[in-house]
């Protein structure tokens, strides 16, 4: 659990709360952080370490478990980040066919940048209890629509009053590993 303004004061000796909230924007603009305005301990660490490795190739995500937990992680990719715009953070084994008219295919690897902050329109994943879903995200009030690009398939549709979602990151390129028939 991130800390709040207060306890990082207190941890580093301080009492001027307003230096703290000065570097915390300072971090966020460098992209280290990300801030949750109006939230107490909306502070959320975007950078990870292991990058130098190689990006992480995600499995299936555990509920509750923070999408680059360790034991998410099926291997490590040698490519690197900065191939895409914004960086990819961690890449995602796509499976089945549901994003197919946006040239998203079964097996890709789809690269993702780790960000909460996403618009309308924008391809994202979500994370729906403890399974994580790549669809188009549209917002409206307290309802969120995840739209997928094969009219096979319903949209999926959440209200956040009562249900849980979680905005993983945005998808940011792919990875297409291998010839695939088209379907």
């Amino acid at each position: 659990m991130p800390p709040t303004r207060g306890e990082i004061a207190d941890g580093l000796g301080l009492r001027n709360r307003q230096g703290i909230d000065q570097h915390l924007r300072a971090l966020a603009n460098k992209g280290a952080i990300e801030l949750a305005p109006g939230i107490s301990r909306g502070i959320r660490l975007l950078q990870s370490p292991i990058n130098s490795e190689g990006l992480p190739l995600l499995g299936r995500i555990a509920a509750g478990s923070p999408i680059l937990a360790e034991s998410n992680i099926e291997e490590r990719i040698q490519i690197t980040p900065g191939l895409f715009r914004p960086q990819a953070d961690f890449l995602l084994r796509v499976r089945g066919d549901s994003m197919k008219d946006a040239d998203i295919l079964d097996r890709d690897l789809l690269a993702v940048h780790r960000t909460s902050q996403v618009h309308n329109g924008q391809i994202v994943v979500a994370r729906i209890g403890d399974e994580a879903t790549v669809k188009y995200y549209r917002r409206l009030d307290h309802r969120v629509r995840l739209e997928p690009a094969n009219p096979a398939y319903e949209p999926i549709e959440i209200d956040l009053r009562t249900q849980e979602l979680t905005v993983e990151g945005l998808a940011v390129g792919i990875i297409r590993t291998g010839l695939q028939r088209n379907q």
